[in-house]
Parts: structure tokens; C-alpha cells; sequence
């Protein structure tokens, strides 16, 4: 996906010759730094370990409700951990634990149990003083934006700038890919592409 039309390369201060093939490259690059799959609304899959605060979090944000949608949880199982955070524990608690878990097991987690914060993608794991503890949760859910946020219109700009103002590019070829941009990033993808893309970086926290 290019993250500026040819109605907005004046605006974000480029040429209206400028090739859509060095805008749509430019927009890979920040895909691959950013590590997503676009800035629209996406599903994604993460499986993380469950401290014992009973929270994770999630590494794409914001969360987002997809169109149709209730929840930016799609679906949810988990892995129980047996004998984990026993000590203090009522016996009755232990007792349930030890009967009713299978830690190699995968089990289905209701949306209901699972409170997320969109903005920080913070989700704590709900339940009772007899509610088993998850060693993992495993998330299904929806994250990005309704609109490309400006400052990463900015920074595909920026990198088009640095890319045209790189001798070693030759920017007047018919196509220009994202391998081939790759190959300068360290030198395209500065402080300021950094600074503006710093927000928007997910940070992969689950196994």
C-alpha cells in the first residue's frame, strides 16, 4: 500500500512527477521497519507468556474493532500452568487446579474474561480466587488505523526525499522496488524517518 496518493505529494512537499513506484517502495520500507502488515485495520496472531500479575500485552496498536465486529479480541485460548503460584494459594484453590487443568492442553478463553486497553494494548486476564492460572495466552485480534496517521505520510516523504537524493540510486529507472531500496535503508531510513515512525514500531513482546 503507498502511504501518499499523487494528490498529496505537493503537500508533503514532492515533486508531481514524482514515481509512484519510489512512493509505493518507500511505503514497504516503512512496513518493514515498522514490522506490520499495513496501517489499516489487520487481524494478527500472538502467543504470550502470562505472569503472574495475569496480564500481557499486546505488540500492535492501537487496537481497532473490525467493521461488523464487537470486540478487537477475535478469539483467545490458553494453556494452564499447574503448580504455578500455589504458595499463598487456599488449599480449595490448589485442589481445583489439580483436577480440573491439563497443562499441555490448549482451551478456549471467552472475549468476556479478557479486559484490553486499545491504546496500550495492556490485556488482563479476569476471573476468581478459583480460577485457574494460564501459563500462555494465545490472542487473535485486530489492530491499526481508519486513516494513515500524518506523520507516517511524513516519513514516506522523507524517505522518497533521501531516496532522491541519494547518487548510488538510480531514481529515474521505470521500476523501483522495495529489495532495491533495501539495499541504501541504512542510509534512507535517518534520525528524523526514525523519529517520526518511533510511535508506531511494534514491539514484539510475546514468544
Amino acid at each position: 500500500m503507498a502511504y501518499l496518493s499523487a494528490d498529496e505529494f505537493t503537500l508533503f512537499g514532492l515533486e508531481e512527477t514524482t514515481p509512484d513506484s519510489l512512493v509505493s517502495a518507500a511505503s514497504d520500507l516503512i512496513d518493514a521497519h515498522c514490522r506490520r502488515k499495513g496501517f489499516g485495520i489487520e487481524q494478527y496472531k500472538e502467543r504470550l507468556r502470562v505472569g503472574e500479575s495475569r496480564t500481557v500485552r499486546l505488540s500492535y496498536l492501537p487496537l481497532a474493532v473490525a467493521d461488523g465486529a464487537t470486540s478487537a479480541i477475535v478469539q483467545a485460548r490458553g494453556r494452564y500452568a499447574r503448580n504455578r503460584w500455589t504458595a499463598g494459594a487456599t488449599e480449595l484453590a490448589v485442589e481445583v487446579a489439580q483436577v480440573f487443568t491439563t497443562p499441555a492442553r490448549w482451551v478456549a478463553v471467552s472475549a468476556e474474561l479478557l479486559e484490553a486497553d486499545a491504546e496500550s494494548g495492556e490485556v488482563i486476564l479476569g476471573g476468581g480466587a478459583l480460577s485457574p492460572a494460564l501459563a500462555d495466552l494465545e490472542v487473535t485480534y485486530t489492530a491499526g488505523y481508519a486513516e494513515v496517521p500524518k506523520a507516517v505520510k511524513q516519513a514516506c516523504a522523507k524517505l522518497v526525499k533521501n531516496a532522491l537524493a541519494t547518487p548510488a540510486l538510480n531514481v529515474s529507472r521505470q521500476r523501483i522496488d522495495r529489495m532495491y531500496l533495501e539495499y541504501f535503508s541504512d542510509s534512507l531510513v535517518d534520525a528524523d524517518v526514525k523519529r517520526l515512525l518511533a510511535p508506531f514500531v511494534a514491539q514484539r513482546l510475546g514468544a
